[in-house]
C-alpha cells in the first residue's frame, strides 16, 4: 500500500472553523496532469467536506475523485490531527501531529498510529537547507490576529465611551481574501489620518513582543495604519507628550517592538544585558517589562516564545498593580495562545466566533463581554484558518514540491534527507531519531509550584539541576546515552525543552531537569554527562575526530545544593566570523589559537600586555552554505560552523547576541545591516572593507552604544594605512613635509606561480577582484586632479620594470578615490601628488 502513488486528502475534523487544505485544486491539477512519471502521483482522492475553503466540485473538475473511502490511498494528507477512528492501518499520514516532544495530550494519537502500523510524517519537522521550517502558517496567524484585535479594540473603546475608526472593521474571516481585509484596514487608516483619534485615548501605543514570523505578520497589518515606531526607551517621552496633555485629536498610532533585552535586567547593576547569558542563566535576571514598557502600552501584541524558566512578560500581580496606578492598557492580543504562559492571567483559549474575554485585575475575575472595567484579551489557537484560501495556497505551494516523493516511496530511508528526518513512525515503529519519545513519556511529571521564585522549578528529588544538552543528540543516539547515564545512577529526569535538529548538519537542543536524592549522585551524573561532551582529544581516527559530536552540558538552575565553583581560570570570549572566503581560514586559525600556550607570548607581545589572565577564544564561522563554513574550520579547535543568511534578521540577531566581537568578511553591501544589529546588541564589529558613507553614518550610533566599529582592517585597505601613517608621522615628527605620497599594493604571485589566465594571486573572492578592477579612480598628480573612468582604467596604468627580472614588468592601476586620504592622512595641504594604486603584472587585464 505504501508508495502506490495514490494520495488522500482528509476532511478536517479537529475544529468547526478549520477550512484549510494541504493541497488546493490548482495544486492537484498540476500534480495529476503532469503525469505519474514526473510527479509520482497516480490518483488523488478527496474526502467530501461542506466547510472546506474549496468546494468538492473544484477538485472533481481537475481530476480528483471525491469519496469518503480512502482505503486505496498509500499516503493520506491533513492539516490538523484526525480523529482516532480515521487512522487506517498500514498507511502513511502527514499532518501537524504535535507528538515529537512527547506532548501528553497527543500520546493517544501516537499510540493509535503505532498500533495500526502506520507511517507518520510531521509537517513541523520538515526543514529546508537554511534550517527553517518549510511548512508553517506563522505570518497568517499574525495577520489574522492583528485584524481581529483591531476590530475588538473598536468595540472596547466604544464601551469606554469613544467612537473610533476601528469599529468599522470586520473579523478576518469576514473578508473573501487577505487583500480585501488589508483594504479594509487601509480604509480605517485613511479615516485615522483624516479624522484622527479621540484625545482621551491617545497616544494609542501597540507593543509587539518578539521578532519572528508571527510578529512580522502582525506588524504587516499594523503598518497599513498611519503610524510611527518608537524605541522602547522613548516610550515615557511619548506618553508624557501625548496623553491628557492636549485636547487635539491625534492622526496616527504608535508601534514599539520589544525583545528580551527590554523585558529583563541583570540582578547585578554593574552588568548589562547579554542574551546568551540570559538564555543560560535566566535566574540572574529580574523582569522589568511591567516597569519599563507596560505602563505606556495601549495594546500588547504577544508574539514571543516563552518557557517557564524565564520570567513572565506580565504576572497577575504585576497587572493588578499597574491597573491600580491607572495603566492605559486596553487589551492583549496573545497570538501565541500560550495559556498560563508569559501573560499569566491569559488562562483560557478563545474561539474565532467568540475571540475575547475581559479580565478585571482588581477583582481577579473573568467576563465574556466588552463592558465594565478591565482588559480585553484574545487567545485564538487556529488564527491562520481565517485566511484559509491564502494560507492553503502558501502551504500547498511548498508541500506539492515533495508530496510525490512521499506518495511513491515505500522505504522512507530512500526519501530526501529533510523528509526522512520528518518521519516519526515508519510501519508502526518509531524511527531511530525519535526513539527517545517513550523515555520522555516515562519521565517524572513536572511539578511546578505557583509560588516558585524567579522561574525555579521544583522537583520530587531532594537535589535537582537543569541541564542543557546540545549537539547531534538524536541522530547520533547521544540523547539515549545521556538518559542511560541518568537512570543508571538512580537519578530522574524530565524534559523541559526539546528542539530537534532537522538536517544531518543541524544541532539539536534539549533541557532536562535532572534530579537525585543524594548530592554526590547528582554530581556524578553531571560529571558523566560532561565526559560524553568532552571526549578524549586523541581518541579515534582523524576521520572520527573530524566528525566528532559537539555536546555541551551546562548547569542552568539548581535547588537544594550549592553550585560548583568555576574550575577553569580562563576567560571565555566568542567571536562570530561572517563569511567563508579565502581569508577566513588563517584568521580563524589565529583567533582560535589565542588560548594555547604557543600563542601566549605572541599575544602578550602583540597587545603589549603583561597580564597573567588567560583567554580562550571560541570562533563561530557563519556562511550561507554550511559546507563552506565546515571546510574553513576543518582541523581547527575551538571553532563551530553554522549556516546563516545575514538577510535573515532574526537569525543574525541570534548569533550576534552570543558573541563579544563580530568580524564581517562579507561584501561591503552587507555591513550596514550587520552593524545595525551590533549597535542594538552592543557588540563590537570589525570589517576589512572600505568605509563608505553608509558605514560612516553609524559613527554616532556606535559611540552611543559604547562599541567600536572598525573598518578597513585588511591588507588593502588596512595594513597599507598603518604603514603609511607610520612613515608620515615619523616625517612630521622630524619637521618634514610630505611632497608626494604614492602607495602600491597588490596580489602579485611569484613568476612560477603566476599560472592563472590573469596572472593574479586571488586571496579574496575572484568576482570581487574583477569588479574592483573596473572601478573608476581619482588621484592627484603634480597638483592636478586626474579622473579615470572604469572602462579606461587599464589605459591609465603606470608601468614599472623589475631590474632582477627583466622578463617581467609591473603596472599600477589607480585605486578608487585617492584624494580622500589627503585629509585622513593629514597631508592634503602639503602633498602635490597623492596616488594609491594596485600593483599587478603588466598586461594582466580583467575581462570586460
Amino acid at each position: 500500500m505504501l508508495g502506490n502513488g495514490v494520495v488522500g486528502i482528509l476532511s478536517e475534523s479537529s475544529n468547526k472553523w478549520e477550512r484549510r487544505v494541504p493541497l488546493t485544486p490548482s495544486h492537484c491539477a498540476r500534480l495529476l496532469h503532469s503525469g505519474r512519471e514526473k510527479t509520482g502521483i497516480a490518483r488523488i482522492i478527496v474526502q467530501p467536506s461542506t466547510k472546506r475553503i474549496h468546494h468538492d466540485s473544484l477538485y472533481e473538475d481537475v481530476g480528483c475523485h471525491v469519496s469518503d473511502d480512502l482505503s486505496e490511498c498509500g499516503l493520506i494528507l491533513g492539516i490538523k490531527q484526525p480523529k482516532l477512528d480515521m487512522i487506517l492501518p498500514n498507511r502513511a499520514y502527514a499532518f501537524f501531529s504535535h507528538t515529537h516532544k512527547a506532548q501528553k495530550e497527543n500520546m493517544p494519537l501516537l499510540d493509535k498510529i503505532l498500533a495500526e502500523r502506520v507511517s507518520l510524517y510531521d509537517y513541523e519537522l520538515i526543514v529546508g537547507d537554511n534550517g527553517k521550517r518549510l511548512l508553517a502558517f506563522g505570518k497568517y496567524a499574525g495577520r489574522a490576529g492583528m485584524i481581529d484585535f483591531l476590530r475588538g479594540l473598536g468595540q472596547r473603546y466604544l464601551s469606554l465611551g469613544y467612537s473610533t475608526p476601528f469599529l468599522s472593521l470586520g473579523a478576518s474571516y469576514m473578508y473573501p481574501s487577505l487583500a480585501a481585509a488589508k483594504a479594509a484596514v487601509i480604509t480605517v487608516g485613511e479615516e485615522i489620518a483624516s479624522q484622527g483619534l479621540p484625545s482621551g485615548i491617545c497616544p494609542v501605543v501597540f507593543v509587539f513582543t518578539g521578532s519572528g514570523n508571527v510578529s512580522v505578520g502582525a506588524q504587516e497589518i499594523f503598518k497599513l495604519l498611519p503610524h510611527v515606531f518608537v524605541e522602547p526607551r522613548r516610550l515615557p517621552e511619548l506618553f508624557g507628550k501625548g496623553r491628557n496633555v492636549t485636547s487635539k485629536r491625534v492622526f496616527q498610532v504608535y508601534g514599539c517592538i520589544v525583545t528580551s533585552r527590554d523585558m529583563v535586567s541583570h540582578k547585578d547593576p554593574s552588568k548589562t544585558f547579554d542574551k546568551a547569558d540570559y538564555y543560560a542563566h535566566p535566574e540572574h535576571y529580574n523582569p522589568i517589562f511591567h516597569e519599563k514598557i507596560a505602563p505606556y502600552a495601549s495594546v500588547i501584541v504577544n508574539c514571543m516564545y516563552w518557557e517557564r524558566r524565564f520570567p513572565r512578560l506580565l504576572s497577575t500581580k504585576q497587572i493588578q498593580e499597574l491597573n491600580k496606578k491607572g495603566c492605559p492598557l486596553v487589551g492583549i492580543s496573545d497570538i501565541t495562545c500560550d495559556i498560563g504562559g508569559s501573560v499569566e492571567f491569559v488562562n483560557q483559549t478563545t474561539s474565532i466566533d467568540s475571540p475575547f474575554f475581559r479580565y478585571e485585575p482588581l477583582t481577579d475575575s473573568y467576563h465574556n463581554d466588552m463592558d465594565g472595567n478591565g482588559i480585553i484579551c484574545s487567545a485564538v489557537d487556529i488564527l491562520p484558518t481565517e485566511f484559509a484560501k491564502e494560507a492553503s495556497q502558501h502551504f500547498g505551494d511548498i508541500l506539492s514540491q515533495f508530496v510525490g516523493s512521499l506518495a511513491s516511496t515505500a522505504d522512507f530511508t530512500k526519501l530526501p534527507a529533510h523528509l526522512t528526518r520528518a518521519c516519526i513512525v515508519h510501519g508502526g515503529t518509531l524511527t531511530t531519531l525519535y526513539e527517545y519519545i517513550p523515555r520522555m513519556r516515562k519521565s517524572d511529571t513536572l511539578d511546578i509550584s505557583d509560588n516558585h521564585t524567579n522561574g525555579h522549578i521544583s522537583n520530587k528529588k531532594k537535589y535537582s539541576v537543569l541541564v542543557s544538552l546540545s549537539g547531534h543528540l538524536f541522530d547520533q543516539f547521544l540523547i539515549n546515552e545521556a538518559l542511560d547515564i541518568i537512570e543508571a545512577a538512580g537519578g530522574s529526569f524530565h524534559l523541559v525543552k526539546c528542539q530537534v535538529g532537522q538536517s544531518t548538519d543541524a544541532m539539536s537542543y534539549s533541557e532536562l531537569e535532572v534530579g537525585a536524592d543524594d548530592g554526590k549522585v547528582l554530581n556524578q551524573i553531571i560529571d558523566s554527562l560532561t565526559s560524553i561532551a568532552n571526549p578524549t582529544e586523541n581518541h579515534g581516527t582523524p576521520s572520527q575526530q573530524l566528525n566528532k559530536i559537539s555536546l555541551k552540558v551546562g548547569k542552568l538552575q539548581e535547588t537544594g545544593m550549592k553550585k560548583d565553583s568555576e574550575s577553569d581560570p580562563k576567560r571565555k570570549t566568542s567571536v562570530l566570523m561572517l563569511g567563508a572566503g579565502r581569508v577566513c581560514q588563517p584568521a580563524c586559525e589565529l583567533l582560535a589559537s589565542i588560548g594555547t600556550a604557543s600563542s601566549r607570548q605572541w599575544y602578550k607581545t602583540c597587545l603589549q600586555n603583561d597580564s597573567e589572565e588567560q583567554m580562550d577564544v571560541h570562533v563561530i564561522v557563519a556562511s550561507l552554505y554550511l559546507k563552506d563554513a565546515e571546510e574553513i574550520i576543518q582541523g581547527i579547535p575551538n571553532t563551530t560552523a553554522v549556516e546563516l543568511d545575514v538577510t535573515d534578521h532574526r537569525a543574525l540577531h541570534q548569533y550576534i547576541s552570543q558573541v563579544e566581537i563580530v568580524i564581517s568578511l562579507l561584501p561591503a553591501s552587507c555591513h550596514v545591516a550587520i552593524a545595525d544589529v551590533c549597535v542594538e546588541l552592543k557588540k563590537h564589529l570589525v570589517t576589512a572593507s572600505y568605509v563608505d558613507d553608509s558605514m560612516s553614518m553609524m559613527d554616532e550610533k556606535a559611540k552611543n552604544a559604547g562599541i567600536t566599529i572598525l573598518g578597513e582592517m585588511g591588507l588593502d585597505p588596512g595594513i597599507d594605512h598603518m604603514m603609511a601613517m607610520k612613515m608620515i608621522n615619523q616625517a612630521h615628527l622630524k619637521k618634514g613635509k610630505i611632497k608626494s605620497f604614492t602607495s602600491y599594493c597588490g596580489g602579485i604571485p611569484s613568476p612560477a606561480a603566476a599560472n592563472n589566465p590573469l596572472a593574479y594571486k586571488f586571496s579574496w573572492n575572484p568576482a570581487g577582484a574583477i569588479r574592483a578592477g573596473r572601478n573608476p579612480a581619482t588621484y592627484k598628480s603634480q597638483g592636478e586632479t586626474v579622473h579615470v573612468n572604469g572602462d579606461d582604467l587599464y589605459d591609465s596604468a603606470v608601468r614599472f620594470r623589475i631590474p632582477d627580472l627583466p622578463a617581467f614588468a609591473l603596472e599600477c592601476l589607480p585605486n578608487r578615490n585617492s584624494l580622500t586620504y589627503g585629509d585622513l592622512y593629514g597631508i592634503g595641504h602639503e602633498a602635490s601628488t597623492i596616488f594609491r594604486g594596485t600593483l599587478r603584472y603588466e598586461g594582466m587585464g580583467f575581462p570586460s
